[in-house]
């Protein structure tokens, strides 16, 4: 990839333009770093069925960093703690550690490798408040997360089953998806206590789909 480096910085620099992030311009050096040890690690680990390196940079990285402007506007100046559910290989929780080195971000995922993968390059980014925990997040103590976040579950209703107790009493759950999924939302509201608080269209750069955040809260709770 070491070849590609002034072209991904480029592209990577437009896309922080893009989505009003020009602030963590200062951030593309690991936002690059993140994106080369991603691409190594695929190449003996299998990680990500996306093999390109452009194509990791846009379905991964320009992905996650879509959703950092819609969580900072949640936060309110807070300091967060995150809890980034089905992490894969980081993400968007590395890319959250990245941008918001003052939030607490824990990456969890069932698969050794990945989680093995989350926590080297968590260290070789500096990153000492990305943690990574190798287990299945149904099977873990509460997290108390102010953002319980994930890209990486098949249904709304799947992922309150497994995620919802790691939301601390005031936070929230966000899952990030392609179009709005009616179907599930039905199927979330009609089967669990928890509903679709709002519906956040995302703009991925470079990326010609459909992408939204949806934040999940409790029924009796107000918007």
């Amino acid at each position: 990839m070491s070849d590609s480096q002034p072209v991904f910085r480029d592209r990577l620099a437009s896309a922080l333009r893009e989505l009003g992030m020009e602030g963590d311009e200062p951030r593309i050096p690991a936002l690059l770093h993140y994106l080369a040890e991603l691409e190594r690690w695929n190449r003996a680990y299998n990680l990500t069925a996306v093999r390109d390196p452009s194509q990791m940079l846009v379905q991964h990285v320009f992905d996650s960093l879509s959703v950092v402007p819609e969580l900072r506007a949640f936060a309110l100046g807070r300091v967060l703690h995150v809890a980034d559910i089905g992490s894969g290989g980081g993400l968007p929780g590395i890319i959250l550690g990245i941008c918001e080195p003052q939030w607490t971000v824990v990456c969890v995922d069932a698969v050794g490798k990945k989680t093995a993968f989350i926590r080297q390059a968590a260290g070789v980014l500096a990153l000492p408040h990305v943690k990574a925990v190798h287990a299945r997040a149904e099977t873990l103590d509460s997290l108390q997360a102010d953002v319980v976040i994930s890209r990486a579950f098949a249904s709304l209703e799947d992922f309150i089953h497994v995620a919802s107790h790691h939301c601390a009493p005031t936070g929230r759950l966000f899952a990030m998806k392609g179009q709005f999924p009616q179907e599930e939302q039905r199927a979330l509201e009609s089967d669990t206590p928890w509903r679709v608080l709002r519906t956040l269209p995302l703009q991925v750069p470079e990326m010609n789909a459909h992408r939204c955040l949806l934040e999940l809260g409790p029924k009796d709770i107000h918007d």
